[in-house]
């Protein structure tokens, strides 16, 4: 079964008639509604923005168009949001990257992620792995440290900015070891070179990492979360690998641009628990690697505010930009 075959039969049921919101908690009718998803088709953030889509559109009773406005990490189609009308009719499918990273690292960006933005509901959230080859001759976080204290070690990653960058930098801080961060314009080529030999070690997303850790030619030495990922789960956690303090996870959210109504906020924070709960999502969401989240608006407030501080604490610390 193909990708396209699998959401298609997933999001189906979604776009069957929903209830009608209550008078003074919809839309405006007669439009349809735009989601804007700030990454290219085919993106994991695409594919969560798909999902929501129908689970809106089942729920307003009007069709929601996702409009994938990509370039510049993202800060296109947030800033777009970030200008519309608050009347419902167009919404941000946001991320980490675009609500806390890029505000951190972009010091001329053109949106305010606080100010400008209403939040509705957070989604889903991941952490990432820090895997190496195993010709390295490591076995654990603690020996791939003391290898790199004794002869340097670099570390590969998605690009600048990403949740990748952002755990070489914070795991550099936290264990005093320093490591040599080689950013790449997309992971597949890292984990390429990573396969290939010229990389000591990456940091991805689990399913990229998945099938190359089932062959057995990527060995995992830990992960960001808090608690270990239900795809690894023999795999440490940076604070039981003995480096305290790497936490970073990637999430997704819905926001509306900034004085939308609260009533309106309301019904939508209840479309996304409804999707959420959804049997067909739930199983979409862990295919995906992915954990559900879910949550008022006000918790997905205190979310962005609390990581826009903690990343422009580190991206200060460890001297990262967008460059």
């Amino acid at each position: 079964m193909t990708r396209r075959m699998l959401l298609g039969g997933l999001l189906a049921p979604m776009l069957l008639p929903g209830l009608r919101p209550a008078r003074g908690q919809g839309v405006p009718q007669g439009a349809p509604v735009r989601l804007v998803v700030p990454f290219a088709a085919g993106t994991t953030t695409d594919i969560l923005g798909r999902i929501a889509a129908a689970a809106l559109a089942r729920g307003l009773g009007q069709p929601v168009v996702v409009d994938n406005r990509s370039g510049a990490g993202g800060t296109i189609g947030t800033a777009a949001v970030a200008q519309a009308a608050p009347d419902g009719l167009t919404l941000l499918f946001g991320t980490s990257g675009t609500m806390a990273t890029n505000p951190a690292i972009m010091p001329t960006i053109p949106y305010d992620p606080i100010r400008d933005f209403a939040p509705v509901g957070s989604v889903a959230r991941t952490a990432v792995v820090f895997g190496v080859r195993p010709a390295l001759g490591v076995a654990s976080l603690a020996e791939f440290l003391a290898l790199a204290k004794r002869r340097g070690a670099s570390v590969g990653t998605a690009g600048a900015g990403t949740t990748g960058h952002l755990t070489q930098a914070l795991l550099e801080l936290r264990s005093g070891v320093p490591t040599t961060h080689v950013p790449y314009r997309d992971g597949a080529r890292a984990v390429t070179d990573l396969l290939g030999g010229t990389l000591d070690a990456m940091v991805y997303h689990p399913l990229g990492f998945l099938p190359h850790i089932q062959a057995g030619s990527i060995r995992p030495l830990a992960v960001t979360g808090a608690a270990r990922h239900f795809l690894f789960p023999e795999v440490p956690t940076m604070a039981e690998a003995g480096v305290p303090g790497v936490v970073v996870e990637g999430w997704w959210g819905l926001y509306a641009p900034a004085r939308t109504p609260a009533p309106l906020l309301a019904r939508l924070n209840g479309l996304v628990g409804a999707m959420l709960a959804d049997p067909a999502t739930l199983a979409e969401l862990r295919r995906q690697g992915l954990e559900v989240m879910g949550g008022t608006p006000e918790a997905l407030g205190a979310l962005t505010q609390q990581e826009l501080k903690a990343q422009r604490e580190l991206a200060q610390a460890a001297g990262i930009t967008a460059d």
